[in-house]
């Protein structure tokens, strides 16, 4: 990226802290940012414009019935860290906004969880250069076997934030 949006300014500013705190300090803040996502306790690991990694604890807050992630916190995490993997490539000019978040939830997840979000080189281009336009953001979600309890696509599109005069 030519120039970074103010998403990946904060991100640069916490590079000189140890890997842990600076994990405690952008989860902190992107919690206070998005209430939901400090709520539910999900960490951001690692950010970049071509990765982010984000985790949740399988604690009392975020568990269903059988004391398990619940879904809709599992769905949250994965549209989390597609967003953001979105968000910290798509300009200042613009905002991102999720089109479709399609999960399909394969099996029961146990333990804490991992999403993984991934943008290509050509996505990354494509999102720092049209005006709008959208993109599909891989996401993998692994619990602690290893394992993906959910599939998930997550559409994101971004469009200007100042709609041109007629």
């Amino acid at each position: 990226m030519s120039k970074p949006n103010r998403l990946m300014k904060i991100v640069n500013t916490t590079r000189h802290l140890p890997a842990g705190l600076q994990a405690t300090v952008l989860s902190a803040a992107f919690g206070r940012v998005v209430p939901l996502v400090g709520t539910a306790g999900i960490r951001y690991e690692h950010i970049s414009n071509d990765k982010v990694v984000c985790t949740i604890k399988n604690r009392r807050p975020v568990q269903n019935h059988i004391k398990g992630v619940h879904a809709a916190a599992m769905a949250l995490l994965a549209e989390t860290a597609s967003g953001f993997v979105a968000g910290v490539n798509i300009p200042d000019t613009a905002m991102p906004l999720i089109k479709t978040l399609k999960v399909d939830y394969k099996r029961v997840a146990k333990g804490d969880l991992k999403a993984v979000a991934t943008l290509s080189a050509e996505q990354q281009k494509l999102i720092q250069t049209a005006e709008k336009g959208e993109i599909s953001v891989p996401v993998i979600v692994t619990d602690e076997t290893g394992n993906s309890p959910i599939e998930c696509e997550m559409i994101w599109a971004w469009v200007p934030k100042k709609r041109k005069s007629a």
